[in-house]
């Protein structure tokens, strides 16, 4: 009878915790409820009849409801708000102008609702036009604005702010990595990799390569993409969630939603299931390698765009590696030409991808191909090429010259730019008499041409210094033969703080291809020799940093519990054992390879320090070689090598890395080569007549 009873209380329990499960899965994943996503403004200003831009991105899963302008500004206290204005545009199309007021000091807040009719899928512009005035004309012909004083300053407090409702997941596994890298899931922190508890080797690989392809599509700066183990606690809050496990590491409540077909020993599978209440990619194999694969598949963008389906099936044969990146020396900044209108200060601005490791060398030149309007102020326009916003040359636009005009540049190698760079053409278009000339929006204009291109010569950085991170890691933008050394006992810091690293490594991969392995602090040597070492952990729980500590530029006590003083910086005891730190130096396991130490006296420290090298936003802080972050969020970078990289490249290397100047030597031996040939051709002639005299 009691077992009866105890039976009875049991299901009433299991049936009043259904509905609590289902709400929490339902605040996961809130498709029938209206969100809000807010775009924060960058700080900025307008003076005189300037524009300023800002750019929110709309998400193709959103069903947009309603767009909202928030303002926050400030204008001059001297402004003249009965005939000043500011006027905003949506994607090009106006829609609200207004006058700004002296209340309040000139600071106000101010709410306006946009039409969503102006919005596209994607990135969306939203224009902030100023005519700022300081004083009434007083019956003047022409009124000259006093720009200094006519300024109006956008506080960073102001936003686009973007309601709407999600649509149902119904693109299969396209579908789902979008939304899983989607800015609002990143945002809210509903997006989580997992793999089971105490991960093997193979599951922390194929999730590393997973994690990459997914931190790739991560648009923002701040926020990272979690890895933990797979847990009811860890989903709990989650609206989408990916597992890498091997096949018998599944959890019984996924494995049941798989299909059964699929053999499992001979192949991988990567199947979205539970779509209709917390949407779960799994990715499995009875196969470590075939795992593996798997995980290099989601790295892919490409392919993961093209799979509609909710399942895909991965064998032996199935392709999955990302085509090898082309680093071109010439490069189109358009392809059909832009178009720029309107008087004064224009800018077109073009960005140029460039893998981490990858620098500007020498003789590079930007050939600028442009024409421009015949009614300017010839004596004040012209135009200003910069290279992230560094000017390198100007010219004066001229009459004669404005139906086809061109300016050669040659790129300074002094700019000592690596990676990602942008260039900014910009026009100063004056009109003569500009004060008494109404503005028609259309006069004057400028125009860059398709001819327009970049001659881009570069050369590989291999100094050991966070100035050039992710390298060694990366090299021209794949995994250059990294082994990753973990502690044999990992909580959820180890995990965050591995996660950190390669959100950051995934940011700047370029394909999936390339090696990570992964290793407990109990492996040989021998498997770290041809290998770029990353090690986390403490002292105590990463023999790999134990057993360096004497080559660390900051080292631990004897016991492993603080960090020392050196020559940098006076350590007291208690702070030691309070920081993390980040350390990159040569691998004492075999030259010309490098080793980076997440390490700290406890996961929280070394959690603490791997947030520095997570995303973008922090990675400015990280020079030298030598890093330290404690609790109060102070960073301190030093450098400690003064030979940071190998031997520089000879001659004949630098030559052999430069396809115009190997060109120019192929053309000048091929020329010796023929006036060599043709001396000898007449030497023999020569001879052979001086011989036909001789028989005569």
């Amino acid at each position: 009878m009691m077992k009866k009873k105890m039976m009875i209380w049991a299901l009433c329990l299991s049936l009043l915790l259904l509905p609590v499960q289902a709400a929490s899965a339902a605040a996961a994943v809130p498709d029938g409820g209206r969100l809000t996503y807010e775009t924060p403004f960058a700080g900025s200003s307008l003076t005189g009849t300037s524009s300023q831009q800002q750019y929110f991105t709309v998400m193709d899963y959103w069903n947009v409801e309603d767009l909202k302008i928030n303002l926050h500004f400030q204008i001059s206290q001297i402004t003249g708000d009965q005939i000043s204005s500011v006027t905003l545009s949506l994607n090009g199309s106006p829609f609200y102008s207004f006058r700004p007021s002296l209340q309040n000091n000139g600071e106000q807040s101010m709410a306006i609702a946009a039409p969503k009719g102006f919005l596209k899928d994607g990135v969306n512009t939203l224009s902030i036009q100023g005519y700022l005035r300081t004083a009434a004309e007083n019956n003047q012909v022409c009124y000259v604005d006093n720009t200094p004083d006519n300024w109006l300053h956008l506080f960073n407090t102001s936003s686009v702010a973007v309601g709407y409702t999600l649509k149902a997941l119904g693109g299969g596994i396209s579908d789902f990595s979008e939304r899983f890298s989607g800015m609002d899931y990143v945002k809210r922190g509903q997006s989580l990799l997992s793999v089971p508890d105490n991960a093997s080797g193979s599951e922390l690989e194929a999730a590393a390569y997973a994690l990459s392809g997914f931190a790739k599509g991560n648009t923002l700066e701040d926020k990272t993409l979690p890895l933990l183990p797979y847990s009811a606690e860890a989903i709990r809050d989650k609206g989408l969630v990916v597992l890498v496990a091997l096949a018998d590491r599944v959890p019984d409540e996924l494995k049941r939603q798989l299909d059964s077909s699929v053999d499992l020993a001979g192949q991988a599978l990567i199947q979205l299931v539970d779509k209709d209440n917390r949407p779960t990619l799994v990715v499995t194999s009875g196969d470590e390698s075939l795992l593996i694969k798997a995980g290099r598949l989601l790295a892919g963008s490409q392919l993961v765009s093209q799979i509609g389906d909710d399942l895909k099936i991965v064998e032996d044969a199935t392709e999955v590696a990302s085509p090898a990146l082309a680093i071109s020396s010439n490069v189109s900044f358009t392809e059909t030409g832009d178009k720029l209108t309107g008087p004064n200060h224009q800018e077109q601005t073009y960005f140029v991808s460039l893998p981490s490791n990858r620098s500007i060398a020498d003789s590079g030149k930007i050939s600028l191909d442009f024409r421009y309007a015949e009614n300017l102020d010839f004596g004040r326009s012209l135009v200003t090429v910069s290279i992230n916003d560094t000017p390198i040359g100007s010219k004066k636009l001229t009459k004669e010259l404005a139906n086809g005009d061109i300016l050669n540049l040659a790129i300074p190698q002094s700019l000592d730019i690596s990676g990602n760079f942008s260039v900014t053409v910009a026009f100063d278009l004056e009109l003569v008499n500009a004060p008494c000339t109404l503005n028609t929006g259309q006069m004057p204009w400028a125009y860059i041409s398709k001819e327009t291109e970049m001659q881009l010569n570069t050369k590989d950085r291999t100094d050991l210094l966070f100035n050039n991170y992710p390298y060694p890691f990366l090299r021209d933008g794949i995994y250059n033969h990294v082994a990753v050394v973990l502690p044999q006992k990992m909580d959820s810091y180890t995990y965050l703080s591995l996660a950190n690293v390669f959100n950051l490594l995934g940011q700047y991969a370029d394909g999936n291809t390339g090696d990570v392995h992964f290793y407990t602090d109990t492996v040989s040597a021998d498997h770290l020799k041809n290998n770029n070492i990353i090690a986390i952990g403490s002292y105590a729980g990463n023999k790999v940093i134990r057993d360096n500590n004497d080559k660390l530029y900051f080292r631990y006590s004897k016991d492993g519990s603080a960090f020392l003083s050196n020559e940098k910086l006076s350590i007291d005891q208690q702070y030691g054992a309070e920081i993390g730190t980040l350390q990159l130096l040569e691998s004492p396991y075999e030259s010309g390879r490098g080793l980076l130490a997440v390490t700290g006296a406890g996961t929280e420290e070394i959690y603490l320090a791997s947030k520095l090298i997570a995303s973008s936003k922090d990675k400015w802080k990280v020079y030298g070689d030598g890093v330290i972050a404690d609790k109060d969020g102070n960073v301190r970078a030093y450098r400690f090598k003064t030979i940071a990289g190998s031997a520089k490249d000879s001659a004949l290397q630098q030559i052999a890395g430069r396809s115009d100047v190997l060109g120019f030597v192929a053309a000048a031996v091929l020329a010796v080569t023929l006036v060599l040939v043709s001396l000898l051709l007449l030497f023999r002639k020569h001879m052979k007549k001086r011989g036909d005299k001789r028989e005569t």
